[in-house]
């Protein structure tokens, strides 16, 4: 099954960001009550930049979202400490996003995932940044396996993010990208998961949703699991469920597009 991550509870949204700000549970609720209902599998929950509190408020967002829809929270921070309160409070299966390839972070991040039955997101990069080539990501990956596996984290809970970057800034990354998804999934039996932060491969460009589209079809057929995604975007999922009937991932039917978004 693709998993889809909906994107939109992030305090880098001016709605979410007032929300936090101002303790306002309705647009936050809202938001998770309608990616819900588009079919989103995990709901990507990110305080932002400006929270002045981020334990506090991500406990806050967890509850708020938890409140209203029973689906399981990807928790996005980079503060281990806000990362540890909405693991405290959450209901059911969450996420972990998520960790660099750093030893420090993953020294913190995966006995976290491990305490709290987690899946966790690990990023190909380290303090020296993102690489720009498969191979370098690559070595960052197998760090990331090496380190999951010696905290006892199935390969199956690590979903490892290849980082793609605006093709309008970084053109050259997006096939390293898709390469790297495919050594990704040679690394280990069973292999690991791959995600990706979707949107992030047209920022400031012209025709978002049409890039991240198509590009979202181009990983799938090298093998991406996930993605942080606009859900809300119906073109965008219905080209994520064509896929996934193309490459052969489900049974087809003629009521595939409503199917996948039930799953």
């Amino acid at each position: 099954m693709f998993i889809m991550i909906g994107e939109r509870i992030n305090g880098m949204f001016k709605d979410i960001r007032e929300a936090i700000l101002n303790k306002d549970p309705r647009p936050i609720q809202e938001w998770a009550k309608r990616q819900a209902e588009k079919g989103a599998h995990y709901l990507d929950v990110n305080t932002g930049p400006t929270a002045e509190d981020p334990v506090r408020v991500m406990e806050w967002l967890v509850k708020t979202v938890q409140e209203v829809v029973d689906l399981p929270c990807c928790l996005d921070s980079t503060n281990p400490d806000a990362i540890e309160a909405g693991l405290k409070v959450h209901r059911g299966h969450a996420m972990i996003n998520s960790t660099s390839a750093d030893q420090w972070k993953m020294d913190i991040f995966f006995p976290m995932a491990k305490k709290y039955e987690a899946a966790i997101i690990g990023l190909t990069m380290n303090e020296k940044g993102v690489p720009k080539d498969a191979n370098d990501r690559s070595q960052l990956a197998m760090e990331l396996v090496a380190n999951a596996d010696a905290h006892g984290i199935p390969m199956t809970e690590l979903y490892i993010d290849p980082l793609i970057l605006p093709v309008n800034v970084a053109q050259e990354h997006a096939v390293e990208v898709l390469e790297t998804i495919r050594q990704i999934k040679l690394m280990a039996n069973p292999a690991p998961r791959t995600v990706l932060g979707l949107s992030n491969v047209s920022q400031k460009c012209p025709d978002r949703p049409l890039i991240n589209r198509t590009y979202l079809v181009m990983a799938m057929t090298a093998g991406l699991d996930a993605a942080i995604m606009d859900v809300d975007d119906d073109a965008l999922v219905d080209a994520a469920a064509t896929a996934h009937i193309l490459l052969n991932k489900e049974i087809y039917c003629d009521s595939y597009l409503k199917t996948f978004r039930q799953k």
